[in-house]
């Protein structure tokens, strides 16, 4: 078993209307959608954990030289729609799986139950191995 990150950002997919334009049906039904799609992971044990996050305007950039007080700013952060939106980590057998369940964020409905096509990241969690790799001589 290995774990995936599998990213939500702000990028739209084929519907550019934001969200807090959309019909209240429709958020409803998209909400619902995350909701069979959280329950299904659940009932299979792949699902780790989940989480949306605040839009990037409430976000923040922390540095700290471990002497120093941290300083806080309010970015320089990457354009607004690449900024994660949520995300899901899974554990599953195969990178092929974790594909299959990006396909399946990718196809939540919008509005009008149109399949949004949200591009969703995927991520390997680096496991044991990975870091071996790295710190083995060469």
């Amino acid at each position: 078993m290995a774990k995936y990150l599998l990213i939500v950002d702000y990028r739209p997919g084929v519907v550019e209307t934001p969200m807090e334009q959309w019909a209240p049906q429709d958020i409803a039904a998209h909400m619902d959608y995350y909701t069979a799609l959280r329950h299904e992971l659940l009932d299979s044990g792949e699902l780790v954990d989940q989480h949306a996050l605040t839009g990037p305007e409430r976000g923040k950039e922390v540095t700290s030289d471990g002497v120093n007080p941290p300083v806080v700013t309010d970015g320089p952060f990457a354009e607004s729609k690449e900024m994660l939106a949520g995300f899901q980590l899974v554990d599953v057998e195969s990178e092929a799986r974790a594909i299959e369940i990006a396909a399946r964020i990718s196809q939540v409905p919008g509005p009008g139950g149109v399949p949004l096509q949200q591009p969703i990241g995927v991520r390997r969690v680096m496991d044991a191995a990975d870091f071996e790799l790295l710190t083995s001589e060469v």
